[in-house]
């Protein structure tokens, strides 16, 4: 579960329109028994490299670390502890140690256009089969969530994109 912050639920620059369809259907597929591994994105307060760049443009999301915003917010969910990454990827050490190589990663949250893409993308680079799950996502419009699932779509079979109902089966 990539990513269903605070940050992307309320209003503000970084508001996921969507983001409350994508986490009723979160909620269905862990009342089915699909236990998530919960991400989150921190920021990292260094802002090295170019994301200083990308902060500048984003300044309302400077905050601290610790800030509330950061906090996951998925109702009807019970959330125990997360992997925090101040990068879009949630894809590293910590999910590759959980998920083997070969083995299928389930991904849903949000933004598809953003953490989703770049997740899949390490996820399958690293030799795991990925599924995305369409209505389990959301991206920053309609238009950016279809394109994203468009562009998964076509490295198949490595990244695969279902309906939820696919996996309530």
């Amino acid at each position: 579960m990539i990513d269903m912050q605070r940050a992307f639920r309320q209003p503000g620059e970084w508001h996921i329109p969507r983001y409350d369809e994508a986490a009723r259907t979160i909620a269905r597929l862990a009342a089915a028994g699909l236990e998530p591994i919960i991400t989150r994105f921190i920021p990292d307060p260094a802002e090295e490299g170019s994301w200083s760049s990308y902060y500048d443009r984003w300044q309302s999301m400077r905050l601290d670390p610790a800030d509330p915003v950061w906090n996951i917010e998925l109702p009807d969910v019970q959330a125990h502890g997360s992997i925090d990454l101040p990068t879009f990827s949630k894809w590293g050490e910590a999910l590759a140690g959980r998920i083997p190589v070969g083995d299928e990663v389930i991904l849903t949250g949000v933004a598809t256009d953003c953490c989703i893409l770049a997740t899949a993308l390490g996820a399958a680079d690293a030799g795991r089969y990925v599924t995305v799950v369409e209505d389990a996502c959301a991206g920053q419009s309609d238009a950016a969530h279809d394109q994203a699932l468009t562009l998964l779509e076509l490295l198949s079979p490595m990244i695969n994109v279902v309906k939820s109902k696919a996996l309530l089966m």
